[in-house]
Order: C-alpha cells, then sequence, then structure tokens
C-alpha cells in the first residue's frame, strides 16, 4: 500500500485522520466525541465503543438501536481476534408450516413475523462483561443524556428520516416518537426521544434483564401479539449472545477476518477470493474492466450467499469447502471478463464433496469492529409506545421455501446482512473496518479493500471512492453519479443496464494500525455525517 489519495485518481476527497494515542470512527460527530470522552477518561475500545453505539441508537434512530442486533469482531495489540454474534432469533412459535397454512409466501419488512429478538443489550453487556472495564450504566450514560435532553438532527440522518415519514405514520408508537406533528424533524432542529431515555436508564438500572423482562418485555410481546406476532416472554429472556472464532482468507498478502454465519461475512471472503485471481493492479480503478470484474464475482459470490448461508445447524456446506482455492478458482473460470454473465443457479455452485458501524482503538492497540443494526430504516416501522423502541425487522431474510437452509423455523437465527471486518498482516493487527449498507456490504468490504491493496489508496480515499451496485442482482447496476460516464458506457456495451444510484450506497468507517510507527489512520465515508477523530 503506497498511502494514495482519492484526489491521484481525479477525485476530491479529505485527508484521513492521524493519531498516535487512540482514535475513534463512527458515522455521527456525537458518537465519535463520545467514543473519545471514554477514552480520555480511562475507558479502553470496548468501553468507548459501546458508549458510542448507544449513542447512535438516539441520533441515528432509523439506523440502529436496542431493538436491533449487533456483532462485533475484536483485536488485542498481538493480533489474536474474538468474535461476538448478538443476534436474536425468531420466536418458538414460528414455522414455516404455520406460515404457509396462513397464505404467505414471503416475510416483508413491514410484517409482524419480521421481527426477531432483539440481541444488541445482551451483546453490549456481554461485550462490556468479557472485555471492557466500564459498567453498563456508564456506558449508556450519554445516550440517555441525548435522548432526554435532545440532539441537533445533521443532514443525511435528516434526509433519511424524511424518507421514512410516510412509513412511520402508519404506526401509532413510531408517529407518537419519531415524527412531529406528522413530519419526520427537520435538519437543524433539536428532537428529544423521552420515553427511550427511560427505557435506557431502566436498562442502566436493572441491566439487560431491565430490556428482557419486565414492564419493556411486556410491551413488546403486545405490541407485536396486537399484530399478529408470535413472540413470547419466553423468546425474549432465552436471548444469550455467542463467542465465535472468526473466519479469513488471505487476499494478496492480507488477512481478512470476518464473523461465520449467520452472517454474510463469508460472501465477503469468497468474493475476494475470486477478485484475487485477476490482476486489479493493472486496471483503472474508476474503469469499467475493474467494476465489470467486480460486479461479476459479486454476482457469483451473492448466489453463493443465497444459496448456502443460514444458521450454521441448517447449513448444508461447510466454510471450509465455500472458501478453498479449489472453488474459487472454478467459480473465477466462470467469469467473462467481456460480458456480463448470469446469476448463476444453485446447482451451479455446489463445492466439491439502513444499519451503523464504528470502530475504536485505544492506547494499549485493543481495537473493536462493531456493527448495531435494526435493518431498514427504523427495522419493522413497529414501535412500542410507552418504551419508544424500534423494532427490527431482521426476520425478511428469511426465506418461506421448503428445503431451503434459510427457511424460518422456531427459534433460528436469519442469515444477517450486517458484517465487522478486520485485517491482520503477518499475523499483527492492521485494521480494523466496516461498510454499511445492508445487502451491498461485502460488495463494500470487497471494494474497499481492492482500492487499498490493489490500489494503494489510504483509508480515506478508499471509502471515498465511487461504488456501484444493485437493487436486485438479476436486475440493473446502480452507478453513484461520480463514477465517469465512459465507465458507464463501456459498461452497459458490455451487457450491463445501468441506473443511476438515488443515494449514495451505504457508508463505512476504517482505522490501520501502524504497527513500525505507531500511528493510527482512520477514515469516514463523506455519504455518512461521520468522522475520524483522534489524539
Amino acid at each position: 500500500m503506497t498511502g494514495a489519495t482519492l484526489r491521484d485518481f481525479h477525485q476530491p476527497g479529505r485527508s484521513p485522520a492521524y493519531a498516535t494515542g487512540a482514535m475513534a470512527a463512527t458515522s455521527h460527530p456525537l458518537a465519535t466525541a463520545t467514543a473519545l470522552d471514554v477514552l480520555r477518561r480511562g475507558g479502553n475500545a470496548v468501553d468507548a465503543a459501546i458508549a458510542a453505539v448507544a449513542v447512535l441508537g438516539v441520533v441515528e434512530p432509523h439506523m440502529t438501536g436496542i431493538g436491533g442486533d449487533c456483532f462485533a469482531i475484536l483485536s488485542d495489540k498481538d493480533g489474536k481476534l474474538t468474535g461476538l454474534n448478538g443476534s436474536g432469533r425468531a420466536p418458538m412459535a414460528a414455522s414455516l408450516d404455520r406460515l404457509l397454512d396462513q397464505g404467505t409466501t414471503e416475510i416483508g419488512p413491514d410484517s409482524v413475523h419480521a421481527v426477531t429478538v432483539p440481541g444488541a443489550v445482551a451483546a453490549w453487556q456481554k461485550l462490556l462483561s468479557e472485555h471492557g472495564t466500564w459498567s453498563l450504566a456508564d456506558a449508556l450514560a450519554p445516550a440517555i443524556a441525548y435522548a432526554e435532553d435532545g440532539f441537533p438532527i445533521t443532514p443525511r440522518v435528516g434526509a433519511d428520516w424524511a424518507e421514512e415519514a410516510p412509513r412511520l405514520a402508519r404506526d401509532k408508537g413510531a408517529a407518537k416518537h419519531f415524527l412531529v406533528d406528522g413530519a419526520a424533524p427537520a435538519v437543524g432542529s433539536v428532537h428529544s426521544l423521552p420515553a427511550l431515555a427511560e427505557t435506557l436508564r431502566r436498562i442502566a438500572e436493572e441491566g439487560p434483564k431491565g430490556f428482557y423482562e419486565g414492564p419493556v418485555a411486556e410491551e413488546i410481546v403486545a405490541t407485536l401479539a396486537a399484530r399478529g406476532g408470535w413472540m413470547s416472554l419466553d423468546d425474549l429472556a432465552a436471548m444469550e449472545p455467542t463467542s465465535e472464532v472468526p473466519i479469513t482468507t488471505d487476499y494478496r498478502g492480507y488477512t481478512v477476518a470476518e464473523l461465520p454465519p449467520n452472517g454474510q461475512g463469508l460472501t465477503a471472503l469468497i468474493l475476494l477470493n475470486i477478485l484475487e485471481h485477476f490482476d486489479l493492479a493493472g486496471l483503472d480503478p474508476l474503469g469499467p474492466e475493474r467494476f465489470h470484474l467486480e460486479m461479476e464475482a459479486a454476482r457469483i459470490a451473492y448466489a453463493c450467499r443465497d444459496a448456502y448461508i443460514a444458521d450454521p445447524s441448517a447449513m448444508t456446506e461447510t466454510v471450509e469447502a465455500l472458501l478453498s482455492s479449489r472453488y474459487s478458482e472454478r467459480l473465477a473460470d466462470g467469469i467473462d471478463p467481456g460480458r456480463r454473465g448470469e446469476r448463476p443457479a444453485a446447482s451451479d455452485l455446489v463445492p466439491d464433496a439502513d444499519t451503523v458501524y464504528l470502530t475504536v482503538v485505544d492506547s494499549d492497540r485493543r481495537a473493536i469492529s462493531l456493527i448495531n443494526s435494526v435493518y431498514h430504516g427504523f427495522g419493522s416501522g413497529i414501535v412500542t409506545e410507552k418504551s419508544g423502541i424500534a423494532l427490527q425487522n431482521r426476520g425478511a431474510c428469511f426465506v418461506v421455501q421448503k428445503g431451503h437452509p434459510n427457511t424460518i423455523d422456531a427459534g433460528k437465527r436469519p442469515m444477517h446482512t450486517i458484517i465487522p471486518g478486520f485485517v491482520t498482516k503477518d499475523g499483527a493487527p492492521f485494521m480494523s473496518f466496516g461498510v454499511m449498507g445492508g445487502a451491498y456490504q461485502p460488495c463494500g468490504h470487497a471494494h474497499f479493500l481492492t482500492n487499498m491493496v490493489d490500489y494503494g489508496m489510504d483509508v480515506q480515499a478508499a471509502l471515498d471512492c465511487p461504488r456501484l451496485f444493485w437493487d436486485d442482482a438479476n436486475g440493473p447496476l446502480s452507478a453513484e453519479t461520480t463514477i465517469p460516464k465512459a465507465t458507464l458506457t463501456d459498461l452497459a456495451a458490455r451487457g450491463h443496464e445501468v441506473t443511476m444510484a438515488a443515494s449514495p450506497h451505504g457508508g463505512g468507517q476504517a482505522i490501520r494500525i501502524d504497527k513500525d510507527t505507531g500511528v493510527l489512520i482512520g477514515g469516514s465515508d463523506p455519504r455518512k455525517d461521520g468522522c475520524a477523530i483522534g489524539f
């Protein structure tokens, strides 16, 4: 990596942040400031991350909150990685046959059956208990203050919030807490969430039991039951995050780590394995050849995701088989460098027998890569009236199909889109990173990493770099407006239908650790309101 900037690729961009002490990068300035305050007061990276993500659940409530899930990868100064899966499960009363008997063939994002048990609160407590030094009460204090006293609406948050206003208006609880006179709060106005503040205060006083048991849990169950939902108090009380061993692949000398299924991090590793078979460094990073190969490799990797990734207990193929060099070589051989291919069928893929991301690195070089989400904007759009909790819609990722590994079933985790990432180099921690954007995330991980590894961009330039993706893998590509017109014309000649994206693809943050100088180098995606700051 040569440390190139985006300016070298004819695009304006801000500089990365540099520091020698500690650093935080989040999608909102108030969350970054919160993390830095925790670090200055003696908290470690995990303490700072939980305080920051709790703040994000207040100031970016359409993206994240206590009604959602949480995943994390942690590294110590020696590069030892540990992982946490804080995703919730379908209710024990859920079943494929029960849905089919109702005539349901798809779980939509607004369906009550899309609401799975929220895992975030339990995950935060587990992270603090096993890796932090602060109590959950101390970590929640800044979020409680913002929820009670109010916070200013920033431009990107305001724009996203306004898009969700019609959906919020359909739910009594959502309209009560997240609309002002029937409209989204205006950019620059100060909005408060007093009911959420009271819920956070209860959790601070009682711990996770204040969420998974008692009045808050009872309201969640009653709210869903009134809409035909099947969640019970036992489902909430049984929530237990799991410790995970990250899965890895090597990409041109760098070891890239993701969490294992039920998350889609495996997709990013399959995608990188395919791309390693091509000489990306010899291509223009904004040229049609690079984007064509990336999209074709992504089309194949996502087909693998949709065929195989599920709750580990239901998967029909192993992680090892899907990451084997022989398998990636076969997948790469299926790409025509000059022409768009069709998305492969599942039978051709058999191996040989809206979200927030943040990262913090502390002075002891502990690092955490953490992502927390309610999935779509304000999750299911179902919000509890008294406690002010926007409930996630992760169950929309389930498949209503007999025999599919990701079909809904009692107590099962759905295939999950949120994925924290981490990179080591020669066994040492190299970079904590993540890219937001729902289904885009595996492609975003690969795009960001190839920007750095193959094109030598620094962390900020790699985040700034224009993105291309799709709304449907079988449909047209959606191009950000900064991709050169000549590139789009050439892609069309290769058989791609290309449209212009109505909004940017995702977001992202990263902190690189220079082991030789001790310097931390951070970046924060301009597609969001956030920033990377260190001291």
